[in-house]
């Protein structure tokens, strides 16, 4: 007889009692995520039955252009009835300020960030898209809530993962002892474990970039990809192949089931911007994963979780992946020619 697949609450529960890694606390609050992720999930397959394609009409606060999807998952998230006292305050890349959660109790004990559906340009094309969650600890002594408690380096982050909604729906979840992958059963309803210990192997023959923006990068980018299109005749001796999906959480997961490396760097069509992805919704949880399965992750010049925030939509530029590729193209920007 086949054994009986181990569920997130399972898991959760373990990480809780045997390893100590997580309070209860914790361990309710990343259920509720993945019940949200369901639901959002279901939301997702409907598509175009479900009348959830297409523009909402409306941006958000980078001044993007917001999906009817994007609006309904960030909803979902933020009225998830089962929060309890044990969250404080939520963050949304979709939303211009926090949102102060009603608590049973007088304070909840953590901050949850999230983009809601990230790669929703896909949405209307049927690629996969997904969520991206981080929680952080509300800090102590701390009367009430406000933006400032979230500027946290990604280094203290309790919880992250990802949600990516495809052929079928992946959790990818740390709480600070390595990466583990869920895949949600339908039939039952319930994420399942189907891999633990997740590692990024430390090389790679397979970058993401997005190559329409080449003449806009700067000489260390350039560098890197004109070595990796050289191939085998050029001075890293092996050839290279491109993926690029447009959608971070496609192609962060692609890089951690078989490796590879994915770069958003800072380009010249804006300048005073560091970087195009957002510090606290994408890059510190992606980053945290990413390390925990083994590989780096830096914004060309730093480790991306040493990054001190300075507001809650702050962009940066994102190397991370395969740990071999990523000190190399590092050390292109620290040591340029």
């Amino acid at each position: 007889m086949a054994p009986k697949p181990i569920s997130l609450t399972r898991y959760l529960v373990e990480q809780q009692r045997v390893d100590g890694h997580i309070p209860a606390q914790l361990r309710l609050l990343i259920e509720v995520v993945a019940r949200a992720c369901k639901r959002i999930s279901i939301a997702v397959n409907k598509g175009a039955v479900g009348g959830v394609l297409g523009s909402a009409g409306s941006e958000n606060v980078q001044g993007e252009v917001q999906k009817k999807l994007d609006l309904i998952a960030n909803e979902v998230l933020i009225e998830a009835n089962e929060w309890g006292g044990h969250l404080a305050a939520m963050a949304s890349e979709e939303m211009d300020t926090i949102y102060v959660v009603p608590n049973r109790y007088p304070k909840g004990e953590y901050l949850l960030l999230f983009d809601p559906l990230d790669g929703s340009s896909n949405i209307d094309v049927n690629v996969s898209i997904g969520t991206i969650f981080s929680v952080l600890k509300m800090p102590e002594d701390d009367r009430g809530v406000d933006e400032g408690d979230f500027l946290q380096p990604g280094r203290q982050q309790v919880a992250a993962g990802y949600c990516v909604y495809g052929p079928q729906t992946t959790l990818v979840l740390t709480v600070g002892d390595g990466v583990a992958m869920f895949t949600l059963d339908r039939e039952q309803g319930s994420f399942v474990l189907t891999e633990e210990n997740v590692r990024i192997p430390a090389d790679t023959r397979e970058f993401a970039i997005n190559m329409s923006n080449m003449r806009h990068w700067d000489a260390p980018v350039k560098r890197y990809i004109d070595e990796c299109l050289q191939g085998a005749d050029g001075p890293r001796g092996k050839d290279f192949n491109m993926r690029w999906v447009a959608s971070m959480v496609a192609d962060v997961h692609r890089i951690m089931t078989r490796g590879g490396i994915f770069m958003y760097p800072w380009d010249k069509r804006e300048p005073n911007k560091p970087g195009k992805l957002r510090l606290m919704y994408e890059a510190n949880p992606m980053a945290w994963l990413v390390e925990q399965a083994g590989g780096a992750a830096t914004n060309g010049h730093q480790r991306i979780l040493d990054i001190q925030p300075k507001s809650l939509h702050e962009r940066v530029a994102v190397f991370m992946g395969s740990k071999n590729e990523v000190e190399r193209v590092t050390s292109y920007h620290q040591n340029p020619l």
